[in-house]
C-alpha cells in the first residue's frame, strides 16, 4: 500500500507527462480504460459483492446499498461515460478569446489543466471511474480517496485503470488512488498544499462540510439535493404526477431525487389524492403541511420545520400547500440547498418568473429533476454537482476540471 505522501508526490510528478499528451493519447487511454472495465466485469462484480456484504452487515440503509452496488449493466454505463469523454472536444489548448492592445501586445486566454485534483468521495464506485476519467481528458493527475464501505471495489476499478493506462504505454500515476480510508487520510488530503491544486468532496453533508471547513487547498464545493417539485395553478396534473413520481422513486439514493413537493392552493384539492396514490406504490412516507393533512387524512406525517429542510433519501417527501408561486419560490429559495428545482406549469409568465428567481444551480421546467447529470448533459460523467457560485455550478465536466492561463506576445514593448 503506497503512502499518501508517496502517492502525492509521484502525481505530482505525473501532472506534467499528463498535460504533454495530446488528445489522440488521452482518447486512446479512455478507450481502453472502458474496455479493461468491460472485459473484467465479472472480476469487479466480485470485488463489490465484498462492499455489499461488509455494508449489510454493518447495517447500511437501502440508499447507501444502492450507491454502492454495481451490477454488469452499471459497469456497462460506466465504461460507456469513459467513452463518451473520449468523444468530447479536448478543452485543452482552446484560446477563449484574443486582443491586440493600442501598444501591440497580443493577448489571448487559454485553457490550462489544473494540475493534481483530488477528490474525496464515500461508497460511490462508479465515482472511482468517472473522477478519474474526467481529469485524465482534461490533463489533470487524480487522487482518488473513496470511502471505506466501497474499498474493494474502488482498489479493484483503480488498479485496472491503472494497468490499462500503462499498457498503452501512458502515465499510470495519472490515476492514484489512497487505500489508507481512515479519517486521518482524509485530513491529511485536505492539507496537501504544493501538491493538490484543488481538491473535490463529493458525498453527504457531513463530508462537505467537514472538507470546506478544514482544508487549506483550494476546494470547490459539491452539494446535497434538497429538490423541490412544485406543481403550479396552471400544471398539467398529470405531467406533474409521473414528474414527482420519477423525481421521488427512480432511485432515491441520488443528489438530484425529489425531497420536496409543494403545490398550489388552487389544485391541491385535486392534485394531492392524486401524487398519494402514485406514490403508495413505492410505499413513500408524506410529512404534510395542516392543509395536506385535511385533504389526505391521518396517514399523513405532520410536516416538520426540519423535514421542509430534510435530503431524506429514502422513500419519504415533505409535502406543503402555498398560496402563490411567489410563495413557492420563498419557500424554495429559505430550503433548498441550490441544487436542481423544478416547476410544472402550463403558464408561460410563470415558467419565467420561476427560472429568473429561483437560486439554483438547475431549475426544469415540465422536466424530472433527475436530469442533473454530467451523462444527461452530455458531459460523458460528471466529476459533482457543484452548488456554489465561483468557478464552476451545477454538474462539473471537463470544463469546469481546467483553469485559465494569460498568452501575451510582444516584440520588445517595455512599460
Amino acid at each position: 500500500m503506497r503512502e499518501l505522501m508517496t502517492i502525492a508526490v509521484d502525481a505530482r510528478a505525473a501532472k506534467a507527462a499528463v498535460a504533454r499528451l495530446d488528445t489522440n493519447a488521452k482518447n486512446a487511454g479512455l478507450h481502453a480504460i472502458a474496455d479493461a472495465l468491460i472485459e473484467h466485469t465479472a472480476e469487479i462484480l466480485a470485488a463489490n459483492q465484498l462492499d455489499l456484504d461488509a455494508g449489510r452487515a454493518n447495517g447500511l440503509n437501502d440508499g447507501l446499498l444502492d450507491r454502492l452496488t454495481l451490477t454488469a449493466d452499471r459497469i456497462k454505463g460506466i465504461a460507456e461515460g469513459c467513452r463518451q469523454v473520449a468523444t468530447l472536444p479536448d478543452p485543452i489548448g482552446e484560446v477563449l478569446w484574443q486582443r491586440t492592445r493600442p501598444n501591440g501586445l497580443r493577448i489571448g486566454l487559454r485553457r490550462v489543466p489544473m494540475g493534481v485534483i483530488g477528490i474525496i468521495y464515500e461508497a460511490r464506485p462508479n465515482v472511482t471511474v468517472d473522477a478519474a476519467a474526467l481529469c485524465f481528458k482534461a490533463g489533470s493527475a487524480c487522487i482518488l480517496r473513496g470511502g471505506k464501505e466501497a474499498f474493494h471495489s474502488s482498489k479493484c476499478l483503480a488498479d485496472l485503470m491503472r494497468n490499462a493506462l500503462d499498457a498503452c504505454g501512458l502515465p499510470k500515476d495519472a490515476i492514484n488512488l489512497v487505500e489508507d480510508t481512515t479519517r486521518e487520510s482524509a485530513n491529511q488530503m485536505m492539507k496537501l498544499n504544493g501538491y493538490l491544486d484543488v481538491l473535490i468532496p463529493r458525498g453527504g453533508a457531513g463530508l462537505i462540510r467537514a472538507v470546506v471547513q478544514n482544508a487549506t487547498v483550494p476546494v470547490i464545493e459539491t452539494g446535497t439535493g434538497n429538490c423541490h417539485i412544485y406543481v403550479d395553478a396552471a400544471a398539467d396534473l398529470d405531467m406533474a404526477t409521473r414528474i414527482l413520481v420519477n423525481a421521488k422513486c427512480q432511485r432515491i439514493s441520488v443528489c438530484n431525487a425529489a425531497e420536496s413537493l409543494l403545490v398550489h392552493r388552487d389544485v391541491a384539492a385535486a392534485f394531492l389524492p392524486m401524487a398519494q396514490t402514485a406514490l403508495a406504490a413505492d410505499h413513500v412516507i408524506l410529512h404534510g403541511c395542516p392543509r395536506t393533512m385535511e385533504l389526505l387524512g391521518d396517514a399523513i406525517v405532520p410536516a416538520t420545520e426540519e423535514d421542509y429542510a430534510k435530503e431524506y433519501l429514502a422513500y419519504e417527501i415533505s409535502v406543503k400547500v402555498v398560496d402563490s408561486l411567489e410563495q413557492a419560490i420563498d419557500h424554495i429559495n429559505r430550503y433548498n440547498t441550490g441544487h436542481s428545482e423544478c416547476i410544472v406549469t402550463e403558464s408561460y409568465s410563470a415558467a419565467q418568473r420561476f427560472t429568473d428567481e429561483v437560486d439554483a444551480a438547475a431549475v426544469y421546467v415540465n422536466a424530472s429533476t433527475r436530469f442533473t447529470d454530467g451523462f444527461e448533459f452530455g458531459f460523458g460523467a460528471e466529476i459533482g454537482i457543484s452548488t456554489q457560485k465561483l468557478h464552476a455550478r451545477g454538474p462539473m465536466g471537463l470544463e469546469a476540471l481546467t483553469s485559465q492561463k494569460y498568452v501575451i506576445f510582444g516584440n520588445g514593448q517595455v512599460r
